[in-house]
């Protein structure tokens, strides 16, 4: 049986050391907070090592909260993660010209092991961070803690929080497939089944898909009297109103009314080419979101919405012609809403 991995397996392996050694010079993760009060908002880079961005302002917001000031000289990890990265960089390479299958599976193994090791680590310092409070903090919240998310958004008081790997992160992740996908390919060979060729052309359209589907913005849930609104700062007052925006870069933009968002859009407060979702509110069902292209729009000035954009959504066209038995108004289109607001 041949032990010896293929020149395509070869050649992702080199460019798999190339992009490791990639990420010692590029953030891995970064933290962005958005509040009221700092518009262009924080964001808090994390390299191999060392910490960057808005360090020294993140750590003046958390003397406030009790949470111990962040240096890179306190984690133990800054000073070993560039030669881990290093490490597998070498060890790709090697594993690379030895052509050996089951150097493969090992160094894929480790790789696999040591990106979970540092996520569960990652994590671990969050909650320390969050939970590891000072009593005298000058801010104190009964039973508050101030753990970032460790993928995702999540609000801390007034902070919006949005954690995702930067460049380096992502360099690393598409390491991790290449490995996952090399390994499949490699066992399907040694296995010399008929059907190998199909049954691995299969899984790596699965593994894409996969990865697609977690890749697609979500709505996030509005929460009436807590969620604020991203363009009047107001906190949404009524859900039959609300809407969202969610970036490609998956940060979610919550608005309390109409007049909000189309507000929000006209002014750029978000490149139209980084937007990737725009959802809102059925007004018979205030808990579903739903995309804008499912919707139809309807404006009556008897509404009163909270900011007197008096423009509701329904999933339904029946919903509307009942509506109208109430409010008085007329019906609109989404391209006359978006005309609008790109209008100077």
């Amino acid at each position: 049986m041949k032990q010896h991995i293929k020149k395509w397996v070869r050649v992702l392996l080199i460019l798999s050391a190339i992009a490791l050694a990639g990420a010692l010079f590029t953030p891995i993760w970064s933290i962005d907070l958005d509040a009221p009060q700092y518009p262009e908002g924080l964001t808090l880079y994390i390299h191999a090592g060392k910490l960057a961005g808005d360090v020294d302002i993140v750590n003046g917001l958390n003397h406030y909260i009790g949470m111990k000031t962040l240096h890179a000289n306190d984690f133990i990890e800054f000073t070993v993660l560039p030669y881990i990265l290093v490490f597998f960089s070498v060890l790709l390479l090697i594993t690379a010209i030895a052509g050996k299958r089951k150097l493969l599976y090992t160094t894929s193994a480790l790789f696999i092991l040591f990106c979970l090791v540092a996520m569960v680590d990652f994590w671990r310092w969050e909650y320390n961070y969050g939970h590891n409070l000072d009593d005298n903090a000058a801010i104190k919240v009964p039973g508050m803690a101030y753990q970032p998310p460790l993928l995702g958004y999540k609000q801390l008081l007034n902070f919006a929080a949005y954690s995702f790997p930067a460049t380096g992160g992502f360099l690393i992740f598409i390491t991790a497939l290449v490995l996952c996908i090399s390994c499949f390919f490699e066992y399907k060979a040694a296995r010399i089944t008929k059907n190998s060729r199909l049954a691995g052309s299969i899984a790596v359209l699965f593994i894409i898909s996969i990865f697609a589907s977690s890749c697609s913005a979500q709505p996030q849930p509005i929460n009436a009297g807590r969620d604020q609104c991203s363009f009047c700062k107001m906190n949404i007052s009524d859900p039959k109103f609300a809407s969202e925006i969610i970036s490609k870069k998956g940060r979610v933009f919550k608005f309390d009314d109409t007049h909000c968002i189309m507000s929000f859009l006209k002014k750029k407060s978000l490149d139209s080419a980084d937007v990737k979702a725009i959802y809102f509110t059925d007004f018979y069902s205030p808990g579903q979101l739903l995309p804008k292209d499912e919707m139809f729009f309807y404006k009556s000035d008897k509404f009163n919405s909270p900011m007197n954009g008096n423009i509701v959504a329904f999933k339904r066209t029946q919903d509307i012609k009942h509506v109208q038995e109430q409010f008085e108004g007329e019906k609109i289109e989404w391209s006359g809403l978006e005309r609008a607001a790109t209008e100077p």
